[in-house]
């Protein structure tokens, strides 16, 4: 594959107004997708923009919206609006494109661009590397002219559309009455549907993480920051807490004891729940390279496969729908549904759980360990600069590391598609082993980079 000037695992990301998250950039997406996503009828082209709470925001939307407008495609912005909701209008609304602003789970000070076909699905790696061939061309290349240009128009219901299709997921029959539920939005795209969608549907609810600023989304909160809402369940005394990040496309759930329980564990108690009920297609559920081993075992001993891909949903994605399979995601909390969704979303993915608990009677915690994890250690080595996975002694380190763990569990080293990060996980069943391979590799990544 050619390499990427822009796109990563999980569309544009960077610092804010530091290249490539600029608003030349965003202007650039905003006329290259713009072109792209034109046919030649002469009907009104449409593309649909959310976007998550950063102050950034402001700022990348409206170069954007001046991209778009500039070829001739008429723009209707959301707001904040989580990542799946944007995905969902743009097929419901029979939009050319959509776009989401964020940085998902990263802090205040970056910002990304995420794009979705007209299907609803994330683009694939060739659609991107299209948009970016097309991004570098003159500014003035493709200017509809001045009778064409795009029309803007700000959509004020477009968080009521998504409470709605929410609310349709969760199984008819079944009610939250009766239940005390705490949530943490983390600041984020979530912070007013997702706890409405819980209220409506007979919730007790508990907010943290709703009182956006523009500056602290994901700040010491939301799913990468658990600690905030198991303190939340202990202090509401609720009966699950549910943690979504900055742009509600991840879950993490905590139990009423305030054990974590993590998108793992979150994909073995839908799917299995499903598969029992006859619901589950593909014979199994499709996950990434950083799914625990112990799920891959728990699976295997109902009859039901696992099937890898690498890290991004967006690779999940697109196995599940070759293969048919209707439950996918990452260990990061990252669930897709795909009877209701084309993409990762936390608060279906917390209403599946929550009907599992409502229907089977039974608490979260007895709930929360579906499969026994193999001890996995997951460390992440920053670097500045150069390329430290290609120096001959990190490759003998990991190639030691791999002969140590032969048959007794896994290594994987990858490079982040988002930050300079090295990540470097091992699992198995000798956690010593584990600790020290992991250790080892960890030692000879700093010293290359």
């Amino acid at each position: 594959m050619a390499d990427r000037r822009y796109f990563g695992t999980d569309g544009i990301r960077g610092q804010a107004n530091t290249h490539p998250m600029t608003p030349e950039v965003a202007l650039r997406v905003g006329l290259a997708a713009g072109r792209m996503f034109m046919s030649s009828d002469d009907r009104r082209h449409l593309v649909v923009i959310g976007k998550d709470t950063r102050l950034s925001g402001y700022m990348i939307e409206p170069a954007l919206v001046a991209g778009f407008a500039s070829a001739g495609m008429d723009v209707l912005t959301f707001g904040p609006l989580p990542t799946p909701g944007v995905a969902m209008m743009t097929r419901s609304m029979r939009a050319d494109i959509g776009v989401m602003i964020s940085a998902s789970h990263n802090a205040y000070l970056d910002n990304g661009i995420k794009l979705f076909g007209p299907d609803g699905y994330k683009l694939s790696d060739q659609v991107e590397l299209t948009i970016e061939s097309m991004m570098d061309e003159d500014l003035g290349a493709g200017l509809a002219p001045a009778d064409k240009l795009g029309r803007v128009k700000r959509i004020d219901d477009s968080q009521a559309r998504y409470i709605e299709i929410a609310k349709a997921s969760f199984p008819k029959g079944l009610s939250l009455q009766g239940l005390r539920i705490a949530i943490d939005c983390a600041n984020g795209a979530g912070y007013k549907v997702a706890p409405t969608t819980l209220y409506e549907l007979g919730a007790e609810v508990f907010c943290v993480g709703v009182e956006p600023n523009g500056l602290n989304i994901n700040d010491n909160c939301g799913s990468t920051h658990p600690q905030t809402l198991v303190e939340a369940v202990h202090r509401h005394g609720a009966h699950i807490g549910i943690a979504l990040d900055g742009d509600a496309d991840r879950v993490i759930i905590c139990d009423e004891k305030g054990q974590i329980v993590d998108g793992d564990q979150i994909m073995a108690l839908v799917a299995l729940d499903w598969s029992r009920r006859g619901l589950l297609t593909g014979g199994g559920l499709v996950a990434t390279v950083m799914s625990n081993l112990g799920l891959e075992r728990a699976l295997l001993a109902e009859g039901l496969t696992l099937e890898r891909t690498n890290v991004g949903d967006r690779y999940v994605m697109e196995k599940m729908r070759s293969g048919g399979f209707n439950v996918g995601g990452e260990q990061s909390g990252h669930i897709i549904l795909h009877d209701y969704a084309t993409t990762g979303d936390g608060l279906m993915s917390a209403l599946q759980v929550l009907a599992v608990m409502v229907e089977s009677g039974r608490p979260m915690s007895e709930l929360a360990r579906q499969f026994e994890p193999v001890p996995q250690l997951l460390e992440n080595v920053r670097y500045a600069a150069g390329k430290p996975m290609e120096a001959a002694s990190v490759k003998a380190a990991i190639a030691d590391a791999e002969a140590r763990l032969s048959g007794q569990g896994r290594l994987l080293v990858r490079k982040s598609g988002t930050e300079k990060l090295i990540r470097v996980m091992a699992e198995g069943d000798d956690e010593a082993l584990v600790k020290t391979v992991v250790g080892d590799v960890v030692a000879a990544v700093k010293a290359a980079g």
